[in-house]
């Protein structure tokens, strides 16, 4: 004997509120769907132009300094902090949710040139042009107490740059040479150089943690090793790199900003030829930083705009700026992957969401799957030209637009150059030079 049994799910017939409608079954057959490519084309198109109306990236600015912005340090632990130093000598810790500044004090004679966290999050450090390295208490002082360093290191030689190892208590630093510190310790317990004039920028590997990269006044991009005694390899670039990013996901692979206006991504591996060559800047780039997933960095740049760059595409999917900010000094990537924070020479220290058009705060799940069904669709339909054409549009400054059309000139005629050269000299004697081969002079180990 059969027994039927009535089931009954209270998610096909209840709803998450009254207003909600009610759930119809759907029969999935595409044969009773002939119009299902239409409508799907419809509901992409308007998905991607909800997008680009709800693109307002900027969230707010934090403004006290009295002098352009020079550096800014994440704090390790939590996402609520932001430590910035100015050019004259000034730091200021924020509190972000609120956009207000709990303590600032004047560090450095001269311009703080470097700030990082301990790995815990309990100290932070400093380094500014009056040569000396500067240890402060991350928690602020007792009522009626001075702001007094727990620790001053006076140093021998000019100071650029500060990064810290991310599980040991030492930290690594930039000037004429490379010098390895200990917390505990007045003097450097290491010193490696490779016959340059000074360095500039130097970033501890986050995965690979004996590993350091340096950026060099020679126009050279150095590797070292801390086990090793002498630097592992170095890559000599045409024009100055100004800043350097490893991938927090990907130890071999880090990302340099260059004054001719691109990024290389370069594969440790093969240090040859770039990996990729990153456009879209019209000024020289001042600073990279990745987002905490690995797939995506940000830029800042002498052109007054801030820019998005997926790792492996050549061209920036998202550019911001506002009219009043000037040249950017130096841009972050929050660690919860939402948040973009800049700062720049106009005294400002701005935040931008990641994804422009993310709305913030916490989602309904029916807001959930609509904004996954949206994606899913303008990922199917991207190839078509005006969905293309609508997510790929920005607005930019009228400077970037005319300087952009002149760059895109100059290029256009330096191939047609290069084109009629090849189609008029013997077979062989003017090579084709790919784009990502065009830009590294030589490599040396």
């Amino acid at each position: 004997m059969k027994v039927k049994v009535i089931s009954r799910n209270p998610d096909e017939y209840l709803r998450e509120t009254k207003f909600d409608i009610h759930k119809v079954a759907r029969n999935y057959d595409s044969s009773l769907h002939p119009f299902q490519a239409a409508r799907e084309y419809t509901r992409a198109l308007n998905a991607v132009k909800l997008e680009r109306v709800f693109a307002k990236p900027f969230i707010g600015n934090l403004d006290g300094h009295r002098d352009g912005v020079s550096c800014i340090a994440k704090h390790p632990t939590r996402l609520s902090v932001l430590i910035s130093g100015a050019f004259d000598g000034e730091v200021r810790i924020w509190d972000i949710p609120q956009r207000m500044c709990t303590r600032d004090f004047v560090a450095h004679n001269g311009i703080v040139r470097g700030i990082t966290y301990t790995p815990a999050g309990e100290h932070f450090i400093t380094l500014g042009d009056d040569k000396t390295i500067k240890t402060w208490k991350a928690l602020a002082p007792q009522f009626g107490e001075e702001e007094e360093p727990v620790n001053t290191v006076l140093s021998k030689t000019v100071l650029t740059a500060i990064s810290h190892h991310r599980k040991k208590p030492m930290f690594a630093t930039a000037g004429e040479i490379c010098q390895i510190w200990e917390e505990s310790r007045n003097e450097p317990i290491r010193t490696i150089q490779w016959g340059v004039d000074s360095l500039h920028d130097i970033v501890f590997n986050p995965i690979e943690t004996h590993l350091l990269a340096a950026c060099a006044s020679d126009r050279s991009v150095i590797l070292y090793d801390m086990r090793e005694n002498r630097p592992l390899r170095k890559v000599i670039m045409n024009l100055k790199t100004n800043k350097l990013s490893w991938n927090p996901m990907e130890a071999f692979i880090f990302t340099c900003a260059n004054e001719d206006y691109n990024l290389y991504t370069f594969d440790t591996r093969k240090l040859k030829h770039p990996v990729n060559v990153h456009m879209d800047h019209v000024g020289a780039v001042t600073y990279v930083d990745y987002a905490p997933t690995g797939r995506e960095f940000v830029s800042g740049s002498y052109d007054k705009s801030i820019r998005i760059f997926e790792m492996d595409k050549g061209h920036s999917r998202e550019i911001y700026h506002t009219k009043r900010m000037q040249r950017v000094i130096c841009v972050h990537w929050s660690l919860d992957n939402k948040y973009v924070i800049s700062g720049s020479d106009e005294m400002n220290i701005r935040i931008w969401k990641a994804r422009a058009s993310e709305k913030l705060g916490p989602l309904k799940p029916r807001e959930k799957a609509a904004l996954r069904y949206s994606e899913a669709l303008k990922e199917k339909y991207a190839s078509h030209p005006q969905i293309k054409r609508i997510s790929r549009h920005r607005q930019v400054p009228k400077h970037i637009y005319n300087a952009q059309k002149e760059l895109r000139t100059i290029k256009e005629k330096t191939k047609r150059k290069e084109a009629n050269r090849r189609a008029h000299s013997k077979p062989g004697t003017v090579p084709f030079v790919p784009e990502r081969h065009k830009h590294v002079v030589k490599e040396e180990q």
